[in-house]
């Protein structure tokens, strides 16, 4: 009998692992294209994406660079005040969007050009996505929100 409760412990066991190893394989396979990671200009510049490579870039939008009203193209330039990158958009820009704010835009980088598809802005006075403030912090150009 012992060895029967022995045996039936040892293939529940196994089970277990082999289905913990199937969930975890098919999570990450769900989750294979839904994963940007985050970038700096610098980043950017230092080792460009292949053309088909989507990822999120940060940073803030460049004084003086927006341009509206050409056509349905909006065009700017985001900033870690390392290097810059232009960046093309076409659609709608959020209420806060303005030059000189933290934005993380997705998309992809053609011919020196960032794509987006998708622009994101921060949502009140004092807020900036973490990676952006890591990255203009690394490039000491950040200031404490209500600083002087």
């Amino acid at each position: 009998m012992k060895s029967l409760k022995k045996k039936r412990r040892v293939q529940v066991i196994l089970v277990t692992v082999v289905a913990l190893i199937a969930a975890t394989a098919m999570i990450g396979y769900a989750m294979r294209d839904g994963i940007n990671f985050f970038r700096s200009p610098s980043q950017v510049i230092a080792e460009p994406p292949a053309p088909t490579e989507v990822f999120r870039i940060g940073g803030l939008v460049a004084t003086g660079s927006l341009k509206r009203g050409e056509g349905e193209t909006i065009r700017f330039s985001v900033t870690d005040g390392g290097a810059t990158v232009p960046v093309t958009y076409r659609g709608v820009l959020p209420d806060l969007f303005e030059e000189n704010q933290g934005m993380v835009g997705t998309g992809t980088l053609e011919d020196g050009v960032f794509r987006a598809t998708e622009i994101l802005a921060k949502h009140d006075e004092d807020y900036m996505p973490k990676e952006v403030v890591d990255s203009l912090k690394k490039q000491g150009v950040y200031k404490e929100p209500g600083g002087s």
